[in-house]
């Protein structure tokens, strides 16, 4: 079992900066990789991107490009995800999740969940 925290969210004005934590704890070792998704009212969950674990070799989403980063810190098995420039189409719950095999933007290849953290850009 891998037990993950997320961190971070909060209110925040168009234009403005957010960080965002994913704390993994239990079984670590079975981490392969550390997405994040996001989840808006009414809508499906959504890959943002993610992050292996060996490397630190990370892929986005096509609307995360340009504007957020992904970083690991394995001392402290964190991963981040520092948003630039956010939008009010930004505004979700954000979760991370781990996946010991591979890295796919489907959520149904990660087997570990955090609880989510709320993200609201206003404009």
């Amino acid at each position: 079992q891998v037990q993950l925290v997320e961190s971070g969210g909060g209110l925040v004005q168009a234009g403005g900066s957010l960080r965002l934590s994913c704390a993994s704890s239990g079984r670590t070792f079975m981490n392969y990789a550390t997405g994040w998704f996001r989840q808006a009212p009414g809508k499906e969950r959504e890959f943002v991107g993610a992050i292996r674990w060996s490397d630190g070799n990370t892929y986005y989403a096509d609307s995360a490009k340009g504007r957020f980063t992904l970083s690991r810190d394995n001392a402290k098995i964190t991963v981040y995800l520092h948003m630039n420039s956010l939008k009010p189409e930004d505004t979700a719950v954000y979760y991370c999740a781990t996946t010991g095999s591979w890295i796919t933007t489907l959520p149904e290849g990660y087997d570990y969940w955090g609880q989510g953290t709320q993200v609201t850009v206003s404009s």
